[in-house]
C-alpha cells in the first residue's frame, strides 16, 4: 500500500470516531505510523504483512517488500507464507468447538483417544495449556518438502517422535513446559473424534463459517505462485549453524544478501502447519471480539481467553490456546509462530477491542519489538 493510501485509509476511519480531538490528529498520526512501519520495513528485507482489526472489520491492512528477492516479486495482501506455531490457536478452537459438540471433555484423559507413552494421566486440558510434561524437542527437523505432501505419512512420523521422546519430563499439571508433541496429539485426537483429517475438520468448521478461501488460509500451498519465499539472512549465526538444524534438502540458493528456503510443509499441520495471509488470519480475530463468535460459542470462547493454572493453582502466563502478554499496561493474548524461512505473531487485546497481526518472510524478524512499537498507536 502506497504512502497516501495508507494514510488516507486510517484518516477515513477516524472519521468515523466521534471524538473531535482525534479526528484533528489523525493525519499526523497516520503519518508516523506509516513512518514507522517503513523504518521497520526498510532494514528487515525482504517484507512482510501488517493488519489490525476491531469486530467490524480491518482498520489498516500494509503489505511491502519482497515475496520473491530475485524475481523482484513484492508482498501484496494476497501473499501466503507459513505461520507455523500461529496454528496452535486453530488447533484450541478445534478442540473447543468439539467440546461445544459434546464430543469431548476437557478433562479426560487423552488415553481415551489414542494410544502415547507418556502419563497415563495427562489431560486435553493440560495438553492446550503446555502444563502436561509432553517434552519438546526442538523440531526443526520435522518438515518435508511440499512437493512431497501426497507421499508423506504423518502417522508414521509421529509415530518415530514418539519412540524418541517417550519420557514426560514431569507430572501433569506441575508445571509450564511447552510442547509441540502435546499439539501434534490434539490434531490426532480431532481426527479421532471427527472421523475428518485436521486439515478437513479445521477448514469445514473454522475457514468456512468465516468465508476464508483456501488460496487465502490452508494447509498446503494452494497457490504456488502467490506464496513467498522463505529467507534466512546470509551473514548471520544461525546460517552459519544451519547444517546442525535443517537438513540440506531445505537450503535453496542464496538471493543477494538472503537465503532462499525451499517450500516446506511441517510433519504436524495441528503444531504448526497453517500457511495463509494476515488478512485471513484477521478474520479470526475480528471473529473472537465479536459480541458473539460464529465459530465459538459463549462459553468456549470465555475458556479460550481464560488464565490456565497448575496443580497447586499457580496462575501462568497462559490460556488454552493463547500466551498472555502485557505491552504499556495493556494486556493482551498472543501467538508467536516461527520457522524455515518466516516469522509470525497474532495478538488480542481484548480491553481495547483491537486483533494484530503480522508476518514476514524472515525466519530472524524480531515480531515482538514490531508489535510492540506498532500496535501503541491503535490503543490509545
Amino acid at each position: 500500500m502506497k504512502r497516501f493510501q495508507l494514510a488516507w485509509a486510517i484518516f477515513l476511519l477516524s472519521m468515523m470516531a466521534d471524538a473531535p480531538a482525534q479526528r484533528e490528529t489523525t493525519m499526523s498520526d497516520a503519518a508516523a505510523i506509516n513512518e514507522k512501519i517503513h523504518s521497520y520495513l526498510q532494514p528487515i528485507r525482504p517484507g512482510l504483512q501488517y493488519v489490525v482489526c476491531n469486530h467490524q472489520g480491518v482498520i489498516l491492512a500494509f503489505a511491502g517488500g519482497l515475496a520473491d528477492i530475485q524475481q523482484g516479486m513484492a508482498v501484496t495482501e494476497h501473499t501466503t507464507m507459513s505461520a507455523f506455531s500461529m496454528t496452535k490457536v486453530l488447533t484450541a478452537i478445534a478442540i473447543l468447538q468439539l467440546v461445544d459438540a459434546g464430543k469431548l471433555a476437557l478433562d479426560e484423559p487423552i488415553s481415551r483417544y489414542l494410544a502415547h507413552p507418556y502419563d497415563p494421566r495427562i489431560t486435553i486440558r493440560q495438553l492446550l495449556a503446555h502444563t502436561s510434561g509432553i517434552p519438546n524437542p526442538l523440531p526443526l527437523r520435522w518438515v518435508h518438502l511440499a512437493n512431497q505432501r501426497t507421499v508423506f505419512n504423518e502417522r508414521a512420523a509421529l509415530q518415530e517422535v514418539l519412540a524418541k521422546h517417550s519420557r514426560t519430563n514431569h507430572t501433569p499439571g506441575r508445571k509450564y513446559l511447552y510442547s509441540n508433541i502435546g499439539y501434534w496429539l490434539l490434531g490426532q485426537i480431532i481426527e479421532q473424534v471427527s472421523g475428518k483429517t485436521y486439515a478437513a475438520y479445521v477448514k469445514q468448521h473454522v475457514f468456512q463459517p468465516l468465508r476464508i478461501e483456501p488460496e487465502e488460509l490452508d494447509f498446503v500451498i494452494v497457490q504456488p505462485a502467490s506464496h513467498a519465499h522463505g529467507y534466512l539472512e546470509k551473514y548471520s549465526l544461525m546460517n552459519l549453524a544451519k547444517s546442525f538444524l535443517l537438513d540440506d534438502f531445505v537450503w535453496g540458493e542464496y538471493e543477494g544478501n538472503w537465503l532462499r528456503i525451499n517450500d516446506v510443509h511441517l510433519n504436524g499441520a495441528s503444531f504448526g502447519g497453517a500457511i495463509g495471509t494476515a488478512s485471513a488470519f484477521s478474520r479470526i480475530l475480528q471473529d473472537l471480539l465479536a459480541e458473539h463468535s460464529v465459530i465459538l460459542s459463549d462459553a468456549s470462547r470465555t475458556l479460550l481467553f481464560q488464565q490456565s493454572k497448575t496443580n497447586s493453582n499457580v496462575n501462568i502466563d497462559m490460556t488454552l490456546g493463547w500466551h498472555i502478554g502485557t505491552s504499556g499496561g495493556t494486556r493482551y493474548f498472543y501467538k508467536e509462530g516461527g520457522g524455515a524461512g518466516f516469522h509470525s505473531e497474532m495478538r488480542v487485546y481484548p480491553s481495547k477491542g483491537i486483533g494484530t497481526v503480522v508476518m514476514a518472510n524472515q525466519t530472524s524478524f524480531d515480531s515482538t519489538r514490531f508489535l510492540n512499537t506498532l500496535d501503541v498507536e491503535f490503543l490509545k
